[in-house]
């Protein structure tokens, strides 16, 4: 699986743009803020029906332009498929795959899987616990339509339970009856991401654990620690026990969506103790795990963007990323850098086949 070809129209700071794809190593360079990283952005995009950057979807739409438009085109198991991601103004987002509108974006999620590795990773070190929950979501979601589905009706349940919750507090009163009507529900779907999150650590450890050992420069006891309160209670009993507490604050207070990750290294939380070499290993040792674990499962190699990489690597880790380059073990690769002469020195000599292209100010270049 490649992406060929990509067309962006009014995307960020594109106004109409044509790049031409390599089915291997596609390496840009230009100065910050010439749109490099929106390239990676819209390939992002072809895969997750949303921005890697922006949330809102409109701060996608170029600067006093009412539209955008990303026409990708791909090829996997031989075929030739057409992906349209398109938002209006005041319409609605619509993604098409062969001129067909999908009914639910959900269906879409992990037909083209991408691994991103920029900069903002170490964010997952480093925020909240929200960060890190969507990150293990994301993945479970490319391979797990269900899970998806009751991620989704979760949230729902738990938007309506809150409401309760404060339409409860403003009355002063507490329906016990009403509650336990969305308490069930809750437990139902609850119940079910908990398990999968769970499964999905034990089964993701071990890989990550040898991918920090491999681009690390010594072996060291790394950990992810699934932390839930579901760990040590059945969910049914803790809503029961944080009853008063949901009432007074006006919030369900327990659930898997207070779950989160806790990274330690030899014992303690990397992001206090972790150096910064250690701590780069780790969030590039997660996504290379991620990478590996979405192509055992799905059968498909993720398109790997690599987004300004290269001048925060010393030269060790640079080196450990090029023998997995040069061993073929990625399949589409797509990179950015701000330096065209490091490029050419990292992928001019490897035995694989490759473009450069020069950005700037919104304009693609190919050359040799």
């Amino acid at each position: 699986m490649y992406l060929s070809s990509i067309f962006l129209n009014n995307y960020k700071n594109y106004r109409e743009e044509e790049v031409i794809f390599t089915s291997k190593v596609n390496c840009f360079f230009g100065l910050n803020g010439s749109g490099k990283t929106n390239i990676l952005d819209a390939v992002y995009y072809q895969s997750f029906c949303k921005s890697y950057l922006n949330v809102v979807d409109r701060q996608n739409i170029r600067i006093n332009e009412t539209f955008f438009a990303i026409n990708g085109h791909w090829v996997k198991d031989g075929k030739d498929i057409t992906i349209q991601c398109s938002l209006k103004h005041g319409g609605k987002k619509i993604i098409k795959k062969n001129k067909k509108e999908y009914e639910k974006l959900a269906d879409h999620i992990g037909l083209f899987p991408v691994v991103m590795i920029s900069p903002y990773d170490r964010d997952l070190l480093s925020e909240g616990s929200e960060l890190r929950r969507k990150w293990i979501d994301s993945i479970i979601s490319q391979f797990d339509k269900a899970y998806l589905q009751t991620l989704q009706r979760y949230k729902k349940v738990l938007e309506q339970r809150n409401a309760l919750l404060k339409n409860m507090f403003e009355h002063g009163l507490f329906d016990r009856e009403s509650i336990e009507v969305w308490n069930d529900q809750l437990v139902q779907s609850g119940n079910i991401i908990h398990e999968k999150r769970l499964k999905f650590i034990n089964e993701f450890l071990p890989v990550f654990q040898e991918r920090y050992n491999y681009i690390g420069l010594e072996e060291e006891a790394v950990q992810i620690t699934y932390k839930s309160q579901l760990n040590d209670a059945p969910f049914s009993e803790l809503l029961v026990q944080f009853e008063k507490r949901d009432a007074f604050s006006q919030y369900t207070n327990c659930g898997i969506h207070k779950d989160d990750l806790v990274f330690t290294i030899k014992d303690h939380p990397i992001k206090k103790f972790g150096s910064q070499g250690q701590q780069k290993s780790f969030v590039i040792a997660l996504r290379l795990a991620q990478y590996e674990w979405l192509k055992n499962h799905l059968n498909v190699a993720p398109v790997l963007l690599l987004d300004d990489i290269f001048d925060k690597l010393d030269t060790s880790r640079v080196k450990k990323l090029m023998e997995l380059v040069s061993n073929h073990y990625f399949g589409q690769i797509i990179i950015t850098d701000t330096e065209e002469d490091r490029l050419r020195h990292l992928f001019g000599n490897l035995d694989i086949e490759r473009k450069f292209f020069n950005v700037e100010k919104g304009c693609v270049t190919e050359i040799l």
